[in-house]
């Protein structure tokens, strides 16, 4: 049965994903895109009336798909310590996965053409998942706004250096497979683990 509608729609954001992690947004054409997807190029453009307007509709696709993967700390334990070591260690996979790798590598390289998709998406790839961080450790352990804002920066910073910035420029492997709903048990959580301590074992020292 022929998709049609928002099925389409959907559809076709998911296989112009696919082209322009494949081939950037330069190489990638409305041509491969519909002939991928299995559907005409005048449905495509009914979509999407440039490929411009379907590369910004993929990145705001993909932004959207990284928050609800990685939800809020409350919603991974109830004992504060899980709670940040799993949110934290699902964000750091989540930024290693190749596929979302690929694409900050994509926008990095269309940041000149398109600097308010950049802007946006750092705001979901870093600034949204401090402010979540941010606002369980104040609730959770009473700090300051400012206090609870500093130590999310500083956890964030632990948990992501370097490996992130090894595997952006390639350097590391990547996690090749994603289990949308839950962390990988394999993901190694030990430096994660150490940071949340140190951050608790301080906390009790004040």
């Amino acid at each position: 049965m022929a998709r049609r509608g928002d099925k389409l729609r959907e559809h076709i954001l998911w296989t112009a994903k696919d082209v322009f992690l494949e081939m950037g947004y330069e190489r990638a054409s409305m041509d491969v895109v519909a002939s991928r997807a299995e559907t005409s190029k005048r449905s495509l453009y009914a979509y999407f009336e440039s490929k411009e307007k379907l590369f910004l509709a993929v990145i705001d696709m993909v932004r959207g798909l990284f928050l609800s993967r990685l939800r809020m700390p409350n919603d991974y334990s109830e004992k504060p310590a899980e709670a940040l070591v799993m949110y934290l260690g699902r964000y750091l996979e989540t930024l290693l996965y190749q596929a979302q790798i690929r694409m900050i590598r994509v926008s990095m390289a269309e940041a000149e053409r398109f600097p308010e998709q950049a802007a946006q998406y750092f705001d979901v790839l870093f600034t949204e998942v401090h402010a979540r961080l941010s606002a369980y450790l104040k609730a959770t352990f009473g700090l300051s706004a400012r206090h609870g804002a500093e130590t999310a920066h500083k956890l964030l910073g632990q948990v992501i250096y370097p490996r992130f910035q090894r595997a952006l420029l390639g350097l590391d492997p990547l996690v090749k497979t994603f289990d949308r709903e839950v962390l990988a048990p394999s993901f190694d959580l030990k430096p994660i683990r150490r940071a949340v301590a140190d951050f608790i074992e301080l906390l009790q020292k004040q």
